[in-house]
């Protein structure tokens, strides 16, 4: 497990393999984070599927309204919805798309992130200053590596639990 630095924005995801710790970045997107935060502390990422897995490139989640797998889960349905709440505006910087880095997933629109996201399987160049960067896996990126692959995935694999550092 990495050292945990700021607990308040760190976020441990449980996976079925073991736990990914993920280092928010509040200095560079801090709409995106506390997003995240406000979702993962209403347990709305609990059991959410990845419904979009593309081997060498990335692996998307966080569809709380369609991607529930113990709540009506439908695998067609996962990845078009999002959250009660408005959209969130763009942060794009400098930080790039590195392996391990989590990035808000959008629509063409760049103010519409709401609740999905993606985790880079490797350095993904092409989507810098496209895609807000607003969090670095630091540790458990093999479980990340392990996740089921398919868009969707014939089996997917889901977020047994997400909780914020500082809550634990």
């Amino acid at each position: 497990m990495a050292e945990i630095k700021d607990p308040e924005n760190t976020i441990l995801m449980e996976l079925k393999d073991g736990t990914v710790t993920i280092a928010l970045l509040p200095d560079v997107a801090p709409l995106h984070c506390e997003r995240m935060k406000t979702l993962v502390r209403e347990g709305k990422y609990d059991n959410v599927c990845f419904h979009r897995v593309i081997d060498g490139f990335m692996a998307q989640t966080g569809d709380v309204a369609n991607g529930n797998m113990e709540d009506g889960f439908n695998i067609r349905m996962a990845g078009t919805g999002g959250s009660d709440y408005d959209d969130v505006k763009a942060e794009f910087s400098k930080v790039p798309h590195a392996r391990g880095s989590i990035g808000a997933a959008r629509s063409a629109n760049p103010d519409s992130a709401n609740s999905q996201f993606f985790i880079n399987f490797k350095d993904n160049d092409f989507l810098n200053g496209q895609y807000t960067v607003y969090g670095q896996v630091i540790s458990g990126m093999d479980h990340v590596d392990a996740i089921a692959r398919g868009e969707p995935p014939m089996n997917p694999d889901r977020m047994v639990s997400m909780k914020v550092a500082a809550d634990v």
